[in-house]
């Protein structure tokens, strides 16, 4: 069925209040938004707030038993799940991987006057141990890493650059998964961001908090007049 300009305008309220919530990364709210007032018919908008709640809509929390998933499950939780993606190809346009996704122990990304995203910040890894195999001709390819995981970059650049570098440094945890990232860029790149999601910025800032309260809470107190006056 078509869809009505009123249609596509209840779908972009949805998607601003998800991204004011932090539910979605100002980089998916404008690739959606953008599909969004594309749209043509119900089916091209469904999948664009299928995973997110309705506006104003009121989001149970979180049961204390439920298992965690993406950033805030441990690494031994998010290894060995069937995988949901091997690969992503792009020309004169673009992929993204990204959110609670499950990598494949081999994952081979091609971009040709295109670009593609990889992001692991939130995924699940089939095994311990994953290739990544990025290939790219003039064109770009991003993968972003969360500061804990063993990465190993080895890619060459031809005319173009094969690198990685740290917005939020980190040492790998010994039980992460091992990310080796091989490929080259001819007359392209290749990046490796190393960088926190929200979700763990939140759940670090989380523990800030509860421990500067705990330290409030058993620091000792002054009673009147044993400071000796």
């Amino acid at each position: 069925m078509r869809a009505s300009d009123a249609e596509r305008e209840r779908i972009a309220e949805i998607l601003r209040e998800a991204m004011a919530e932090g539910r979605l990364e100002m980089e998916e709210f404008e690739t959606r938004l953008d599909a969004a007032y594309k749209a043509r018919t119900h089916g091209e908008l469904e999948p664009l707030v299928r995973d997110l709640p309705g506006p104003g809509a009121v989001v149970a929390p979180v049961a204390g038993g439920q298992p965690r998933t993406g950033s805030m499950a441990r690494w031994s939780d998010r290894v060995g799940k069937p995988a949901t993606s091997g690969g992503g190809f792009a020309l004169w346009g673009g992929f993204r991987r990204q959110g609670n996704w499950t990598i494949g122990r081999v994952f081979t990304a091609f971009a040709m006057w295109g670009g593609g995203h990889i992001d692991l910040r939130e995924a699940n890894f089939e095994t311990p141990e994953v290739v990544i195999r990025c290939f790219t001709i003039m064109g770009g390819i991003h993968v972003t890493v969360p500061p804990d995981l063993n990465v190993d970059v080895r890619g060459i650049g031809i005319m173009g650059g094969f690198g990685e570098h740290s917005k939020d440094a980190g040492i790998p945890a010994p039980d992460a998964p091992r990310v080796r990232i091989t490929g080259f860029a001819l007359m392209g790149g290749v990046g490796v961001e190393h960088k926190r999601s929200r979700a763990e910025k939140q759940r670090l800032r989380d523990a800030e908090k509860q421990r500067l309260r705990d330290a409030e809470t058993h620091r000792p107190r002054l009673e009147k007049g044993d400071d000796g006056r």
